[in-house]
């Protein structure tokens, strides 16, 4: 067993103000205080109400009979799949693990679904045998909308192939103590209920039940997993001063960095841990965005030479030693050479990812007090949640999402924007000079943020990535790629509370196949619809820069004429 080590080379600029910052957690025996929760290291609101995530390893480890015993009923059972129905917090851990760790011969295969886009539901389940699947409806607040859907999607499928007998037994439930989803889970008497832990917030939760009962299920050896876990939770204990310990050092540089403009922090991961991006993006984006202030985290952006970039990034290098990349290597020693700010941590085997999950944990916490904010809660991914709310309630009385008028109309594709953002854009009569407009309005540390309300696939991702690297070549800023709604749940929270510093292209479409809820009259394309209008009126509210484009029902070719135009654009 070892410890991922952790290296870091600063430019003159940021190395004083990251020593004084150093010095002042020494002497303030600030590091001592993160482990009393004490809350006024923060706002001095109601942060020590959620740092159980700090003794949860042990917990866990002093519990652990509970996640072997799941293992082996789910593996005596014979289920071939194991399908994983959460957003944000609980489904981005089990993700990065899926991808991670694979498929665990003895065991069933992990499949997470953190999607209302129809086909994309419909394509997961073509993938599992639904009589052979368990499902895992994963849920903290017990309230979210989108598992509380799916759930009652996949129950009345799942129903249709084993009868109403034996249905309850495919469900298992993680859930906060008293939550409305443990009363469905008594109700419909599904074969386990696991409890989440009320102070750890959904984004800090990886080593909870939230994260390691799937682990359990999906056959990693979850004893082991959090052993080598306790290697990194004691180096960043309050035995450990703020010079020594590799989670409070990291969230120094991330916080200093921001207060100096490097609020940007680009994450390279070696290909075996590439999805841990993902579920850093959250927890980054959603702890520090708010009131202003706040990193951007940027993922699946491939490394480029070093005159790419602006002076607005860190870069976090998260590589596994026992199969790094060797581009990726001389990407990153070419950064360091320019005099980037790197920080290179070796993740020495993929059971040590516990590790990062609890090292960044403590970072992120660090970084938050640095900047001066909340570091555990999300007002604006709710602000989101409500304007969805109000659609779909318009939806259940009027049988539809209210009128709506595009500004623009040409090469199939229809433009839609709030007042102000239609005022500075229309009257232009060709789809690429609209987006020479939007585009132009990118300037020197502001970011470039595509938010694809369509299909995740390999398809749409590569389209999207081709258009993303196309603007930071052109226009030397960084960009972010999110697919809706997932995204509302992780980075939506900073591009609306964080730094006005983000120009949006929003991408919507006409969903060629949709799939009713049942017991709702709403469709699951309209939970899509009203989502993405929700995020962009928060958008609106906040005064960003943001377009949305529509591309109708034949999305790869809209892609093409949108990719087309953009280039154009920035030609």
């Amino acid at each position: 067993m070892s410890l991922n080590r952790q290296a870091y080379k600063l430019p003159d600029s940021l190395s004083a103000p990251f020593a004084a910052a150093r010095d002042d957690w020494k002497k303030n025996d600030k590091v001592r205080r993160l482990w009393q929760s004490d809350a006024s290291l923060w706002t001095g609101a109601d942060e020590s109400k959620w740092l159980g995530w700090l003794g949860i390893v042990q917990e866990q480890l002093a519990h652990i009979s509970a996640l072997q015993e799941i293992a082996a009923d789910i593996k005596k059972a014979g289920f071939q799949h194991a399908l994983l129905l959460g957003m944000g917090g609980s489904s981005l851990c089990p993700e990065v693990l899926r991808m991670t760790f694979g498929k665990i011969e003895g065991y069933p295969e992990l499949h997470v679904l953190d999607s209302t886009d129809p086909a994309q539901i419909k394509a997961l389940e073509a993938k599992v045998d639904l009589s052979s699947t368990v499902c895992i409806v994963s849920s903290k607040s017990g309230s979210t909308l989108e598992p509380n859907i799916y759930k009652q999607y996949f129950f009345a499928r799942i129903k249709e192939k084993v009868g109403e007998a034996e249905v309850g037994s495919r469900f298992i439930a993680i859930t906060d103590p008293g939550s409305k989803m443990q009363e469905v889970a008594e109700r419909d008497k599904f074969r386990k209920i696991f409890a989440g832990v009320p102070s750890i917030g959904g984004r800090y939760s990886a080593l909870s039940n939230f994260g390691m009962v799937p682990a359990a299920i999906m056959g990693i050896d979850v004893s082991k997993f959090l052993t080598n876990t306790a290697e990194m939770v004691k180096a960043c204990g309050a035995a450990y001063p703020a010079d020594a310990n590799p989670g409070v050092l990291l969230g120094m540089i991330m916080g200093v960095a921001a207060h100096l403009g490097r609020d940007k922090i680009t994450i390279a991961a070696s290909p075996g841990i590439s999805d841990l991006g993902a579920w850093l993006e959250q927890l980054i984006a959603e702890s520090t965005g708010k009131l202003g202030k706040g990193i951007i985290p940027v993922d699946r952006e491939p490394l480029a030479k070093p005159d790419s970039y602006g002076s607005d990034r860190v870069f976090a290098y998260l590589r596994l030693e026992t199969a790094p990349d060797k581009a990726q290597d001389s990407a990153i020693a070419a950064l360091e050479a320019a005099g980037h700010p790197v920080v290179r941590i070796t993740v020495d085997d993929i059971y040590n990812l516990g590790q990062e999950f609890f090292r960044w944990e403590i970072a992120t916490a660090v970084a938050g007090a640095i900047i001066g904010i909340n570091a555990f809660n999300q007002p604006d991914v709710e602000a989101s949640k409500i304007e969805t709310k109000k659609l779909t309630s318009e939806y259940e009385k009027s049988g539809k999402l209210p009128d709506e008028s595009p500004f623009f109309e040409g090469d199939g594709i229809k433009l839609y924007a709030d007042e102000k953002n239609t005022d500075a854009l229309k009257g232009r009569p060709r789809l690429v000079e609209v987006l020479k407009a939007h585009l132009g309005r990118l300037h020197a540390g502001d970011y470039f943020a595509l938010l694809g309300y369509i299909t995740m696939n390999e398809a749409n991702e590569k389209a999207l990535q081709a258009i993303r690297l196309a603007v930071r070549d052109k226009k030397k800023v960084a960009t972010v790629l999110g697919f809706g709604p997932r995204f509302l749940h992780s980075t939506g929270q900073a591009y609306k509370g964080g730094p006005n510093s983000g120009v949006f292209l929003q991408i919507t479409c006409d969903d060629a196949v949709d799939l009713p809820v049942p017991d709702q009259k709403y469709t699951f394309g309209t939970v899509k619809a009203a989502q993405a209008r929700g995020d962009f009126a928060v958008l609106a509210e906040r005064g960003r820069r943001a377009l949305r484009v529509h591309l109708g029902k034949n999305v790869a070719a809209g892609l093409v004429t949108l990719s087309k135009a953009v280039k154009q654009a920035i030609g």
